[in-house]
């Protein structure tokens, strides 16, 4: 009986050696091993990286257009165009799924022992809890930040407050942009890593052409929107400025859902807002005048998309 002891503890190390030796494999002996743990060089995962760049382009595409929501109407007041709200929030919340199907995945993934790339043939482990252990301590929260709806949260629940002035808002929209640039490092992240596998990008030359006139049409769609943005932030402070001068004026006088107040109706005839901020020359709108000359703000969606699309072009040249 004594001598059974010694056998079963070496059985135990033999197991212990073999489960760590089936934790780690080469690419080609993956079909042998795990078939619940992905390949990070198998086709799977290199179709699957095409497919959520090609949603995250769409993701930096549509974040933007959130700050065309706010338009001005006539009898200066400030509302939001409801049809692009709703549109914009469904299109993001598809995109967002893409962005959790990501989570999902890398957790599923394998990794690159890094002390095999010493051997200039890196070994991948398969280990779920390594796995999962290496990911969050090194890009989940990144991905985990980016995934949130934040531009949904932000013009469902804090634009839409009635309480006050909506121009005083529109500052909110601004978080917006921290998310824009933590998606814009990930699709950048991707697409490096597309290309250093020889993907689709690297392979085809006119592909990549178009992929780099995509980032330059993508700034310019950037740049448009913040400029658009700027200038309804323009257009209020200007009547904010106005309305503190006269003592009959509120602030809440300028959402559209105010306008037909008595009080809002018996004033507005006999202010100066109208003529103060209706022209550029007697307010310095600087930078975004042509917005307020064009009346960019209170025109219909594609052409103010066109017009600021080819500001920001003209910008970037």
């Amino acid at each position: 009986m004594e001598s059974l002891e010694p056998m079963n503890t070496s059985l135990k190390k033999d197991d212990t050696k073999l489960a760590k030796k089936l934790s780690r494999v080469y690419s080609e002996d993956y079909v042998k091993t795990d078939p619940t743990v992905l390949d990070p060089r198998g086709a799977a995962i290199n179709q699957g990286n095409h497919l959520f760049l090609i949603a995250a382009l769409i993701s930096l595409a549509v974040d933007p257009l959130f700050f065309y929501l706010p338009v001005t109407k006539e009898g200066m007041c400030l509302d939001e165009d409801m049809t692009l709200k709703i549109t914009l929030t469904i299109i993001r919340s598809i995109v967002d799924i893409f962005y959790g199907i990501k989570i999902y995945v890398r957790f599923r993934t394998a990794y690159v022992a890094p002390s095999s790339r010493l051997l200039g043939r890196g070994e991948l482990t398969l280990d779920s809890s390594s796995i999962s252990e290496r990911y969050m301590r090194g890009e989940f929260w990144l991905d985990f930040l980016a995934t949130l709806p934040i531009p949904q949260v932000m013009t469902w629940f804090h634009i839409v407050d009635k309480t006050e002035m909506m121009s005083t808002k529109t500052s909110v929209l601004y978080f917006i942009m921290i998310q824009f640039m933590l998606r814009l490092i990930l699709t950048f992240r991707l697409g490096s890593h597309i290309s250093k596998q020889a993907g689709l990008v690297a392979n085809v030359a006119w592909v990549g052409a178009a992929y780099n006139l995509l980032l330059f049409m993508l700034a310019s769609h950037v740049i448009g929107a913040m400029w658009y943005l700027l200038s309804i932030e323009r257009q209020g402070l200007c009547w904010v400025e106005v309305c503190d001068m006269e003592t009959e004026c509120k602030h809440r006088y300028f959402d559209c859902v105010n306008v037909n107040l008595p009080s809002r109706e018996a004033w507005y005839p006999t202010s100066n807002v109208s003529s103060i901020c209706a022209s550029a020359d007697n307010f310095k709108y600087g930078l975004v005048e042509d917005a307020v000359i064009y009346s960019i703000a209170s025109a219909n969606f594609y052409k103010k998309y066109a017009y600021c699309l080819w500001w920001g072009l003209r910008g970037l040249g």
